[in-house]
């Protein structure tokens, strides 16, 4: 791996020689494979065909894995059991614990702002206290569409996903406890990981990220309530997009840092830079086993003014719903408690959100691109209704609700590429399909065959699969 002569050269100037040579050395070598199991299914989390290679320190749910394994063939990938992740952003569930502490609230709102494809949003969620709200959003829309198949497959009830610009958040009148900018960076802390970041990378390059970075926490500082919290991450070295942006902070938002508490063996390093001695949190290879990121909290003073919209003003009214769609759609409610939920149509599915969340969802789905909300729960097809795939993910859906058949592990990845499957002795109707007693996903029994009901754009594409 050829680094740029002029990034090797402003890196040893900020780490200094000593740091610079263990980091350089480091990033020659391969990269570590970690994951992060689901809290939530546990029933499905098997380590046992895999070389775990420790546990990942200042996250609970972490393992590092000896060698990548194909997690496309593994059916537990699909359906969310774990969640792919480079080591060192496992460090937000951390920050979020620590935060969710600091706020003493039971349930928190909380933005990612720049969330695809979900790693740091699933992290989160896995550490934030039970019943809070999640909005995550990303701008570019084929990435917002791989961030809500993410988080369907996480399950976790209480989201909204959006494809919206920072500007866009300003204008809704939502507000959140925590706002996460994991914002677009120069992608130094990925050389070892993507070539195409080091073929991307010039000084022009981190000036042009440095100023969009600006741009988007002034839109996320205006929708963070008072005495909420910003988290800003990068997953670069250069003092610029880290440093610089956190004094920026400092100095143009009257925001104040917020340290976090860390263990020192974990080997985070703080700052780099003399003249910014404020808390924050580097992971350089060779010092910490992952790769490159920078992270700083900062808080907004409680009586620090923010912009304020009468949220209960202009918000798009809720679709009446006949008798029978009511009727037809309950049996599908969750959580054994139907009062606790509310109906609602997120473009042409049926969805099901928490009553406690039901403003900040009619907000969104009147002032932003929302593609999915809470529990998707099916769509009218014709005079009936399609059960929703999402349905099936979610840790909140109803047991018992449709019958189910076991398949085999060939069965499996066949349902999973979308083949049509005959399932004999089965009832008629949509049923569930399950691997191990996990539930991957609906079929249509027909008698002749099983009408595979697996969604189309999430599909295994790869035509070869190893034999178990």
């Amino acid at each position: 791996m050829k680094l740029p002569d002029s990034f090797c050269e402003r890196t040893r100037a900020l780490l200094g020689d000593e740091r610079w040579s263990v980091m350089e050395r480091a990033l020659g070598e391969e990269p570590t494979v970690s994951v992060r199991r689901n809290p939530w299914k546990q029933s499905g989390w098997q380590t046992d065909s895999w070389q775990t290679d420790g546990a990942v320190p200042w996250c609970p749910d972490g393992v590092y894995l000896k060698e990548r394994p194909s997690f496309t063939f593994d059916p537990m990938f699909h359906i969310g059991v774990y969640y792919v992740q480079e080591a060192s952003s496992m460090f937000v569930s951390h920050v979020i614990r620590q935060l969710a502490d600091a706020l003493e609230d039971n349930s928190l709102t909380v933005l990612d702002m720049c969330a695809a494809p979900g790693g740091k949003s699933t992290a989160m969620i896995s550490a934030l206290p039970h019943g809070s709200l999640l909005f995550a959003n990303e701008p570019i829309r084929l990435r917002a569409n791989i961030l809500a198949e993410n988080l369907s497959k996480f399950g976790y009830p209480n989201v909204v996903v959006t494809n919206n610009y920072p500007k866009d958040y300003e204008r809704s009148g939502l507000r959140f406890d925590v706002v996460l900018c994991d914002v677009p960076c120069s992608g130094e802390g990925m050389f070892r990981k993507d070539a195409g970041a080091i073929e991307e990378w010039s000084e022009d390059h981190v000036k042009r990220c440095s100023q969009l970075q600006r741009e988007i926490v002034e839109s996320a500082w205006k929708v963070l309530r008072p005495g909420g919290f910003l988290i800003y991450s990068t997953c670069t070295f250069n003092r610029e997009e880290n440093e610089d942006n956190i004094r920026w902070m400092e100095e143009e938002l009257d925001a104040t840092p917020w340290s976090i508490q860390i263990n020192s063996e974990w080997g985070i390093q703080g700052s780099m830079t003399e003249d910014y001695s404020g808390p924050c949190y580097r992971f350089l290879p060779g010092f910490t086993r992952g790769e490159g990121l920078f992270m700083a909290v900062l808080r907004k003073e409680p009586s620090q003014k923010g912009e304020r919209l009468d949220c209960h003003k202009q918000i798009k009214k809720p679709t009446k719903f006949s008798k029978e769609e009511q009727e037809l759609l309950s049996w599908m409610y969750v959580i054994h408690n139907e009062s606790g939920w509310e109906l609602r149509q997120v473009n042409d599915v049926f969805s099901a959100i928490r009553h406690d969340w039901v403003l900040e969802t009619d907000i969104a789905l009147g002032r932003l691109q929302v593609l999915q909300a809470g529990v998707p729960l099916a769509k009218r097809k014709g005079k009936a209704f399609q059960p929703d795939h999402r349905w099936v993910l979610s840790m909140a859906q109803r047991t018992g609700v449709f019958s189910k058949v076991e398949l085999s592990y060939k069965q499996a990845i066949q349902y999973l590429r979308g083949e049509s499957l005959v399932l004999y002795d089965a009832p008629l109707g949509y049923m569930l399909v399950c691997f191990q007693g996990a539930q991957l996903g609906f079929v249509k029994n027909v008698g002749n065959r099983a009408n595979n009901l697996y969604p189309t754009e999430w599909r295994v594409k790869k035509a070869l699969y190893p034999e178990q």
